[in-house]
């Protein structure tokens, strides 16, 4: 049900109840032929979500918050990889009810009432590809 549109390189979408944002992020993506991606802009509120940050290689720290938060901000990057399927580098910051701000690298999210994004279609090719040193999947051209 997530809409969205396009003129020249930018894509606005608006996703609604009970969407799945990675999921949503994809289908926008597939839809408008975006290769590579900026996300530059997210707003709106999510009703549950999981939120990570990295310690070291090996040791990630995945964190999942139920209560409805605020998107603040979702940024990031996105490009598609080898086998036809989007990667995302996704970061956000949330609030919650008492205006607390939690964040970190975006894993994934459910809308709780809406969430609008802004992402920028670019013609550089950027790829993603798990590093020895870190573990992660980090930016090459």
């Amino acid at each position: 049900m997530a809409i969205s549109s396009k003129k020249d390189n930018l894509i606005i979408a608006r996703f609604f109840p009970n969407e799945n944002v990675i999921e949503k992020l994809a289908e926008v993506c597939k839809k408008h032929q975006v290769k590579t991606g900026v996300l530059i802009s997210g707003i709106g509120q999510l009703a549950n979500f999981e939120l990570g940050f990295f310690k070291e290689k090996g040791n990630y720290l995945p964190q999942k918050f139920e209560t409805p938060h605020e998107m603040l901000c979702l940024s990031g990057f996105i490009s598609l990889n080898k086998v036809g399927e989007y990667d995302f580098h996704l970061h956000g910051t949330l609030s919650g009810p008492d205006k607390s701000v939690v964040g970190g690298h975006f894993i994934n999210g459910v809308v709780s009432i809406t969430l609008e994004v802004t992402i920028l279609k670019s013609e550089i090719k950027i790829k993603r590809e798990v590093e020895e040193e870190t573990g992660l999947k980090g930016l090459n051209f």
